[in-house]
């Protein structure tokens, strides 16, 4: 494989399982090296030379304050961040509870946030800097029982517009993909099955062909947009939004 990333530092948040674990890994493949941060312990063989695991709650202001500034202490620099952490919500109107609202949104929304304040300063420090932060469609598009989830999905794609302005005169490019339906631990329901086996998805986004591309995504195929827009081919483009949808937003 090409090593389009030799020489070259990454984090990205949410690492263990699902985009975050094959962004990591193709990363880890072009050369990179990988601060890879999750809640949820990593597997020890999952554990490769390049890659420095961080487990860590982004909701914990004094623990990203302090992994930013223990970096900083070792003479690290970042190239890029991946703000890829997220939890899913799909809480009826009728049970949404301020404080679920909240929760949702200090780890989708502010956590987010939180990791990008920290790393700017090391992040402008570096040669080409760039910033990716993993929205939704749903943060798109409306639909039931989302309200947390897309609400911080959809002030993720436009706080990348606004930190693309604010971060420009340092360099820094801020994008973001919003992915539609891809195979992870959050498309998985209560008895372990996925939620696009059903008999509701099948019948809707397949038989009356509203996914075009006629299938689910894998991580892998988000992994691969991630890695463009961190790339140098990506020089020129700062504040937008790559859809990975498999064209279910051009039929919407």
């Amino acid at each position: 494989m090409i090593q389009n990333f030799a020489g070259r530092t990454f984090m990205v948040t949410g690492a263990v399982r699902g985009i975050g674990q094959a962004l990591t890994k193709r990363l880890l493949d072009e050369g990179a090296r990988v601060h890879a941060c999750d809640i949820d312990e990593m597997d020890p063989a999952d554990i490769q030379p390049g890659l420095t695991f961080h487990r860590i709650d982004i909701c914990d202001e004094t623990a990203v304050a302090d992994l930013f500034n223990n970096l900083k202490s070792a003479g690290e620099t970042i190239s890029g961040l991946v703000n890829n952490a997220a939890i899913l919500d799909a809480t009826p109107f009728d049970e949404l509870s301020s404080e679920r609202f909240r929760q949702v949104l200090d780890v989708n929304l502010e956590g987010t946030l939180r990791f990008i304040r920290h790393a700017v300063p090391l992040l402008q420090e570096a040669e080409r800097p760039v910033i990716v932060n993993v929205a939704s469609i749903m943060g798109l598009f409306g639909s039931r029982a989302s309200i947390p989830y897309s609400s911080a999905k959809g002030a993720i794609a436009n706080m990348t517009r606004c930190l693309a302005a604010d971060l420009s005169p340092r360099g820094i490019l801020v994008n973001a993909v919003a992915p539609g339906f891809i195979e992870t631990r959050m498309s998985k329901l209560p008895d372990g099955s996925s939620e696009y086996a059903t008999e509701d998805f099948q019948d809707v986004y397949f038989k009356h062909g509203r996914l075009p591309i006629g299938r689910v995504g894998q991580p892998e195929e988000i992994a691969g947009p991630v890695c463009f827009l961190l790339s140098s081919d990506a020089a020129y483009i700062t504040g937008q939004v790559l859809l990975v949808d498999g064209g279910v937003s051009a039929v919407f």
